[in-house]
């Protein structure tokens, strides 16, 4: 016993530091301990209520464990038999209560906050509506209402629910905004309901939470949050906004033509084309691509030479193409930019 109490405490010291350490890591835009929005807020006091009671569950059975073991401890000497005891009713239901009561504490505000992460905000028109379609392996994000369907980054604006209705167009997959709100399946043949808003401005991170394939881990998104004028602005250039002027038009045609003859089957721009891969009409607004790589010419013309060297198990079908042809595709690609 003394030697293990020894090792424990050889090793405490490095425990300590090693927790110091991890608590200063961590994005602010992906992490569930610093939430930015109403959702992770109930579900960050949940966590900090049950760590409080277990914390201090914890600590009486401690200092108890510890006087029991100081106060009745074998004395030198001492060989008699201590006096035995049997059942003691005011202790019997004092450990049968207290744990009666701190599971109502908990209880209380779990089942409250069920009911208000539950909440049904499809019909209200001062509401986002959003639906998210999980894919292997990227997010595709439709407005209703606004009839705009894009892909990898998801406009909201602040301080405004977002409802969203979660659907799967293969497996199942995870829809998770760690800073915003808590994970929720996309299940094959049926639909699951969240809803989300955010405190503040910025680029949150979310992630797929269920293993889905060979490139789960690589299945990223970015929550856009942004003011209610600039989101207007972003509704109405993806509606009736216009490409700007590509910096290469001659290069962008030829890429538009090899678009058109390997590519539309499956993408589609400003509507036209197949919806089997994401809609690539703000293509060049994005800032990543395939939703890892940074949007530059050189990460572009890596994905479109290989796709299945950058995330393993997709399903995109593109033709082998020479570097002149991926040149021209990749000035298009960039030109798809809103006005």
């Amino acid at each position: 016993m003394i030697r293990r109490l020894q090792h424990v405490g050889r090793m405490l010291p490095l425990l300590l530091m090693v927790a110091l350490l991890l608590t200063g890591c961590g994005d602010p835009y992906l992490s569930a301990l610093q939430p930015k929005g109403s959702v992770a807020d109930m579900q960050f006091n949940l966590i900090k209520l049950s760590i409080i009671i277990m914390l201090g569950v914890f600590t009486v059975v401690v200092v108890i464990f510890t006087y029991v073991l100081i106060r009745y401890r074998k004395k030198k000497g001492d060989n008699s038999i201590p006096e035995q005891v049997e059942g003691n009713h005011k202790l019997e239901i004092i450990w049968t209560a207290i744990p009666f009561v701190l599971l109502i504490i908990l209880a209380v505000p779990m089942v409250t906050t069920t009911f208000a992460l539950a909440k049904d905000y499809s019909n209200d028109k001062n509401v986002v509506q959003i639906t998210v379609t999980g894919h292997q392996f990227w997010w595709e994000f439709e407005y209703p209402d606004q009839k705009i369907k894009t892909a990898q980054e998801l406009y909201i604006p602040v301080n405004k629910k977002a409802h969203i209705k979660l659907e799967s167009a293969d497996v199942i997959h995870s829809f998770w905004v760690p800073a915003l709100g808590g994970k929720k399946d996309t299940n094959p043949g049926m639909t699951n309901y969240l809803w989300l808003d955010a405190k503040e401005e910025g680029v949150f991170q979310g992630r797929c939470a269920e293993l889905c394939g060979e490139s789960h881990a690589l299945m990223d998104f970015k929550v856009k949050v942004v003011s209610q004028e600039e989101y207007d602005q972003w509704v109405a250039k993806m509606t009736k906004g216009t490409n700007k002027p590509a910096n290469n038009a001659v290069l962008a045609d030829q890429g538009a033509e090899i678009f058109q003859k390997s590519c539309v089957n499956c993408h589609a721009v400003d509507g036209k084309g197949g919806p089997a891969g994401p809609d690539l009409t703000n293509f060049g607004d994005r800032t990543t691509v395939a939703g890892i790589l940074k949007n530059d010419k050189k990460q572009l013309a890596k994905w479109l030479t290989d796709p299945e060297a950058v995330k393993p198990g997709n399903l995109m079908i593109i033709p082998k193409l020479e570097e002149k042809q991926v040149d021209a595709l990749v000035e298009y690609l960039h030109s798809l930019k809103r006005e």
